[in-house]
């Protein structure tokens, strides 16, 4: 198992158009991904999920990742995440 923090920094958070680069980014992965945000653990691949944490800017999330890739899988996130979500 592979965790990391990452903050979301830009301004609208993990919401529509971002959330939907995220899950893209996650389905290139054959690891089992989740995302955190308090206590409250969704499936990295599900729009719903991840849009049903309410991740506005400003926001701590874990990204974990359990399986062949997880590595790759967690560091990709991180990076999307780091990158403001430009696809």
């Amino acid at each position: 198992m592979c965790v990391k923090e990452v903050l979301v920094e830009n301004q609208v958070g993990l919401h529509a158009r971002p959330a939907t680069f995220f899950i893209q980014k996650a389905n290139e992965f054959k690891s089992s991904i989740w995302v955190e945000k308090e206590e409250r653990r969704v499936n990295a691949k599900s729009l719903l999920g991840v849009l049903s944490l309410g991740i506005v800017g400003g926001t701590t999330i874990k990204i974990l990742a359990d399986g062949a890739d997880e590595e790759d899988a967690v560091e990709g996130l991180v990076q999307l995440v780091k990158s403001g979500f430009a696809s």
